[in-house]
């Protein structure tokens, strides 16, 4: 990183969005002005910048400073001041009037319009109205340089400046100095640890209730983040003492206060402390679902054994025992879960069960957590699918979804494929969106990880016996034919031998369609993965499109084999320097880079998983044009934050996806994540070739912890409560 500093003399390019800016700066004791680019929000022409960043040579327009980060001061000469007063600052307010204000008011400009604006009026031709546009917009300049400058010296990059000033507008200032902690609850990516830093800086005391209520909230915000709707609460007192450094008894009195006031929420029985959010959604989901037990179905008479019949003579063959027992159960009951590893036949019970149902002309939805699996459950299903919140048709002005319990579903029957991702609230939602007279399938495999988001609602609800479960275990032809079904079952089954491992990459073979490459050590491991990706792949498969159809799937993200380190990696051996780019922080976007969405955006209709390829890109105005397959977004630079490129993606990434060919790494280095289940899931996410690489003795012990990272949660204690008489209210 290279310093520059000088005074900004004119903007050639301003977007007023994303602030992003290409201008002209005149270093200190230069004659002439050089090119920038970077953001500057809140500058004006006629400040000193001093500016962090790096030399670029573009191809049209040479050698330019792209900067990171900079610091501003206001000019304190009077040419300075006439070039800042009449750059733009205030509409209305060019050359000829700047230079009035300033030979009234000299050296003193900036002081009169900061503490005595009214003087202004001294100033033929301007007016009570003028004046106060004056005033206004130099008040809103001020706010932003104030919380700039203050955030930037904790670290806190423009992007998230640019959002505190997008959320607070000129009170951003006064709001961060009255509560930091109020911030990193109401803006994302400001956390508790900047918060924290900056309150100390502002004199906050350590046991502040500020303080101490952030501190409590951020230990259940990280095990949420973890998977758990709750805690034990030793564990949330012990977790949140180290974190604050206060004394223990001092946090066991302020969770208890906050649960008498109703800001957290006791779990009597279990000992457990859950955020009232989280909460009240496994309370309005084990409502509706009691309601939907105890609601009369509302489909006509139904002959059962007669329509799985009918629905044998229209696929053509028998159905094995426990698969007339799977569509039996769904037919029969108003609740049921329909779960099995792959080449089970799923997908038969599910075709047969649509073919029934529309043949009786019921009202049937159909629905899956992500838009790829949506995808998958319209080709199984042979009808019209859709993501649980198209199906709920979330409303982001609104914050939440318009179908609900006042609005609910216009259907008789809902399916929902992929229910292993779904996560506390989600389920809540579509629960409470439920007619009492509609039934509800939910189809899974239960084997696989569990939900992105908070809670295991698939495994709470198989394990409380409260809804109908059937379990397909046998394996049909396609799925015995199929290496992939084959090591799958093998892996749930605790048989831990790897396909034979191939000590160099010369010995793979085009034609196996399930191998291990052997790359013990994490750097070779990276590199073996590449060699594989780029090289040996898109020979073996010409018929794919080998940046979009071949997906590395990997345990975790830090590390030479992790998915941080593999991006740059994949990135460098697709994309060819020179191509139109855009930074954040340290990650560069080219067009034609593969991306993946980390958060739901409601506004552009693009939710967490999401993948797609980066088609054009618009350094100047800050903007990139991506394919997500169905439709063509496009996203400003404060949108970037919610995006990463995915050559490589975590297997949690990857729920309710397949994709032609898949690569695994698997190395010791990711012992912490090394369990059954997130192999398992890694491995069905092929659909036809699966080449693992990395460390036998790695695959080894995931297929040996079979216990899984135990989620917490309080469901189980609301779905015990069904059909038993309600304990007194904790």
């Amino acid at each position: 990183m290279e310093t520059l500093t000088g005074i900004l003399e004119r903007f050639i390019f301003y977007n007023e969005e994303n602030h992003f800016a290409i201008a002209e700066l005149r270093p200190s004791g230069e004659r002439h002005p050089l090119t920038i680019l970077g953001n500057l929000p809140g500058v004006q022409c006629g400040e000193t910048l001093k500016l962090e960043g790096d030399w670029i040579t573009h191809p049209q327009h040479g050698k330019q400073f792209k900067f990171k980060s900079y610091q501003s001061q206001l000019p304190s000469n009077v040419q300075g001041i006439r070039k800042y007063l009449g750059s733009g600052l205030v509409p209305g307010i060019g050359k000829v009037y700047a230079d009035k204000i300033v030979d009234h008011f000299g050296a003193d400009t900036f002081k009169i319009i900061e503490h005595d604006s009214g003087r202004l009026r001294e100033v033929a031709g301007i007016g009570p109205k003028r004046v106060g546009e004056i005033k206004e917009a130099w008040d809103a300049q001020r706010a932003q340089r104030e919380v700039m400058v203050f955030l930037q010296s904790y670290g806190v990059g423009n992007a998230l400046c640019l959002k505190l000033i997008k959320r607070y507008g000129t009170q951003a200032g006064d709001v961060i100095r009255a509560n930091p902690y109020q911030v990193a609850r109401e803006v994302d990516g400001i956390g508790f640890l900047t918060a924290d830093r900056i309150a100390q800086n502002l004199g906050f005391a350590l046991d502040a209730m500020a303080r101490l209520d952030a501190g409590i909230q951020h230990v259940l915000s990280e095990a949420e983040g973890e998977g758990h709707t709750a805690l034990p609460a030793e564990t949330l007192r012990d977790k949140a003492t180290e974190l604050l450094g206060v004394a223990q008894d001092l946090i066991a009195q302020r969770i208890n206060d906050r649960i008498v006031a109703k800001e957290l929420h006791y779990i009597r029985g279990d000992n457990l402390v859950q955020s009232i959010y989280l909460a009240k959604a496994e309370a309005r989901l084990g409502d509706a679902l009691t309601g939907l037990l105890a609601s009369p179905s509302g489909w006509p008479s139904l002959k059962v054994e007669a329509a799985i019949d009918w629905a044998q003579e229209r696929a053509g063959f028998t159905f094995a025992s426990e698969q007339v027992d799977a569509l039996r159960t769904s037919l029969t009951s108003k609740v049921s879960v329909l779960t099995g590893g792959p080449g089970t036949g799923k997908t038969t019970i599910l075709r047969a069960l649509v073919e029934i149902l529309r043949a009786k002309k019921l009202r049937l939805k159909l629905a899956a957590p992500t838009g790829r699996a949506a995808q998958r459950l319209s080709e199984s299903a042979r009808m019209q699918a859709g993501t649980l919140h198209r199906v709920l048709q979330f409303d982001a002005q609104q914050g939440g979804f318009t179908v609900n319990a006042e609005h609910p579903l216009d259907a008789d029957c809902v399916i929902v494929d992929e229910a292993s991702m779904l996560d506390t609230r989600l389920a809540a939602a579509l629960f409470t969106a439920l007619p009492p007279e509609c039934h509800l399938l939910l189809v899974g495999d239960a084997q696989q990880l569990p939900s992105v988001g908070a809670g295991q609602v698939l495994g709470d609800l198989i394990a409380s016996r409260k809804v109908a479960v059937t379990e397909l275990k046998q394996i049909f032809r396609q799925g015995k034919d199929s290496p992939i079904v084959t090591l799958a079952h093998q892996i749930i089954q605790g048989r831990a031998a790897p396909p034979a491992p191939l000590r160099t990459l010369e010995q793979v073979d085009p034609a196996a369609l399930v191998q291990f490459v052997v790359a013990p050590e994490p750097e070779s491991c990276g590199d073996a993965v590449v060699h594989v990706v780029r090289q040996l792949l898109p020979r073996w498969e010409p018929r794919l499109n080998p940046l979009m159809d071949i997906q590395v799937l990997a345990p975790m993200h830090r590390g030479p084999a992790g998915i941080g380190l593999l991006n740059e990696k994949l990135q460098a051996a697709w994309q060819r320097p020179g191509r139109n780019e855009i930074s954040l922080g340290s990650t560069v976007f080219r067009e034609g880079d593969k991306v993946i969405q980390n958060r739901n955006n409601y506004d552009l209709h693009i939710f967490n998983g999401d993948l797609g390829q980066i088609k054009a890109i618009d350094a100047e105005e800050g903007m990139l044009q991506i394919d997500f397959g169905d439709r063509l977004v496009e996203l400003n630079k404060g949108d970037l934050g919610d995006l990463t490129l995915a050559y490589a993606i975590s297997v949690h990434k990857s729920q309710g996806s397949e994709f032609p060919v898949v690569v695994i790494p698997l190395v010791k280095q990711h012992f912490i994540l090394l369990q059954r289940n997130l192999l398992y899931t890694g491995l069905t996410r092929g659909k036809r070739r699966v080449i693992l690489v990395g460390d036998p003795n790695a695959y080894a012990i995931a297929v040996r912890r079979a216990e899984g990272l135990h989620r917490i949660t309080g469901l189980p204690v609301k779905l015990a409560e069904i059909g038993a008489a309600r304990p007194e209210e904790t």
